[in-house]
């Protein structure tokens, strides 16, 4: 099978280790010639979709599925225009992902189906968050603890040009679970947990099969399938939520391809979500079957004679990766490490039977890098707390 990927960032970089895994032939497009992506994949063009119409539609139509791995709501809009009419499926519902975009509108939604939320600001008093509703990631958001800071929050989403979305600071795991939706019908996955940095950036994915109580793992899948069903999904969908001592509060949605967790699902259950998305829209089955193993899938800098952990908006900026299989005593990287180079990144997967077998390879990984790359200090960081 034949995939087109568009986009050849973090999310570009996560459809084609999935692809290489499932055994696709990937090319991937990108108006970046230094795209990360583009290094990985089998092939590739340098192009603007919204730019160049008639080039791009000749290369996807003549791919058996394709996805979009960007958020550009220009690009996304000019690809779904592009495969109309087309019998090649494409892995994307731009309506849904409409919706998952502003903060402000899902959140309504969850609301009206009984998806349990934060309380919103200011009945939830201090400490509180702010978010611009329509930006990805942590652009733009605010943890703020009185009214002169929240003033300044609410500026600077003012700034951004968006609309404020205030709700109550929770604290506890943070969760993901990635969901397909087949107009009508969806199917839930690996809950895995999403450790940050000290910018509030993904550092780490752990997937494990005890990562919530089984009651409120099979809450997390429920609550997936019902906002998946709610939008009336055709395509992925992950979902985040935080575990706070009173359960389960979700937090946002995004109706596209994740970066970084299917990977680690991919580790430790041999469940290849990308894959399974490919055969539904083809109307088939993988008949692949969970073997609840365990994973984790964390990001590295080495610059300054250390080995640093870093959220994945920091790994982002890796220039001509590749694939590697035992790096440094773990399982899978995908990095730009030479021997002698001075700074590089990789983003490395361990797994194991248990999570004390994906500790103790984690531990050897740090253990040989330090001392194979003659590194004199292991730096990592978590946020600061409200």
């Amino acid at each position: 099978m034949r995939i087109g990927i568009i986009g050849g960032a973090l999310q570009g970089i996560e459809a084609v280790f999935l692809s290489n895994k499932a055994g696709f032939e990937t090319v991937v497009i990108d108006r970046k010639e230094n795209a990360p992506a583009l290094s990985l994949s089998d092939s590739h063009e340098v192009l603007d979709v919204t730019k160049d119409a008639e080039r791009a539609k000749k290369i996807l139509w003549d791919c058996d599925a394709v996805i979009p791995a960007c958020e550009e709501i220009e690009a996304l809009t000019a690809l779904d225009r592009m495969m109309q009419g087309s019998e090649v499926p494409f892995l994307f519902d731009l309506e849904a992902y409409g919706i998952s975009s502003s903060k402000k509108r899902s959140n309504e939604i969850m609301e009206e189906i009984g998806i349990p939320l934060p309380r919103p600001w200011p009945e939830c008093g201090f400490p509180a968050v702010v978010k611009p509703s329509s930006q990805s990631g942590s652009i733009g958001v605010s943890a703020v603890n009185n009214e002169k800071e929240m003033d300044a929050a609410l500026r600077t989403v003012e700034e951004l040009g968006d609309v404020p979305v205030a709700q109550e600071f929770v604290s506890g795991k943070s969760v993901s679970i990635e969901v397909i939706g087949k107009r009508g019908s969806a199917t839930s996955f690996q809950t895995t947990e999403v450790v940050l940095d000290s910018n509030y950036d993904c550092k780490m994915v752990l997937c494990e099969p005890d990562i919530l109580p089984k009651e409120d793992d099979e809450l997390f899948a429920d609550i997936g399938r019902r906002i998946a069903e709610a939008v009336d999904l055709n395509g992925l969908m992950d979902v985040e939520a935080i575990y706070t001592k009173n359960g389960l509060r979700v937090l946002e949605t995004d109706a596209r391809i994740p970066s970084q967790t299917p990977a680690a699902v991919w580790a430790a259950t041999d469940i290849n979500i990308l894959e399974e998305l490919a055969y539904s829209a083809l109307g088939k089955t993988t008949g692949r079957e969970n073997r609840n193993e365990c994973s984790s899938y964390e990001h590295y800098l080495v610059e300054n004679g250390r080995l640093i952990t870093c959220g994945e908006k920091v790994f982002g900026k890796i220039s001509k990766p590749r694939f590697e299989e035992r790096f440094f005593g773990s399982d899978e990287a995908i990095t730009n490490y030479l021997p002698g180079k001075e700074v590089w990144r990789a983003t490395v997967i361990t797994k194991g039977k248990t999570a004390a077998e994906v500790l103790r390879k984690r531990k050897e990984f740090i253990y040989r890098t330090m001392n194979e790359c003659d590194l004199e200090e292991y730096v990592d960081r978590s946020p600061r707390m409200v």
